[in-house]
């Protein structure tokens, strides 16, 4: 397996153990609220993630994956939110958190390796 398709699959198994969280959420008002934005920003990135795949210019890598890395953000935000909430204890959510903090630092590198490449060609 290429390095495309292990990320590929850790967006896409990041996913799933989001939307298992969700699935856990009071249905209450808040439960609900959060539990849909949890639901949108964590499918995301596996979604941008196949548009990041089929970029048509540095630039458009640059810029799709960093949508992608937003979403990440929002999504562990989320997260946190249902913990201090205190919906779910740690144990259930702290796996979730944790690769969404990789894969963060794994977007940023990847946008920083590429905006590299990308201005050292704009600078030639």
């Amino acid at each position: 397996m290429n390095k495309w398709d292990d990320l590929n699959n850790r967006f896409i198994d990041f996913t799933v153990m989001s939307l298992k969280i969700s699935d856990k959420l009071p249905k209450t008002y808040a439960g609900n609220h959060i539990a849909g934005q949890l639901i949108r920003s964590a499918t995301a990135p596996a979604l941008q993630y196949g548009e990041v795949q089929g970029a048509e210019s540095k630039a458009d890598f640059v810029h799709k994956f960093k949508i992608g890395l937003k979403e990440l953000r929002e999504s562990n935000n989320c997260m946190q939110i249902i913990l201090r909430m205190e919906w779910l204890h740690e144990k259930e959510i702290g796996p979730a958190i944790k690769e969404c903090n990789e894969l963060i630092s794994i977007s940023v590198k990847s946008i920083q390796t590429a905006q590299k490449s990308l201005n050292s060609r704009q600078a030639s």
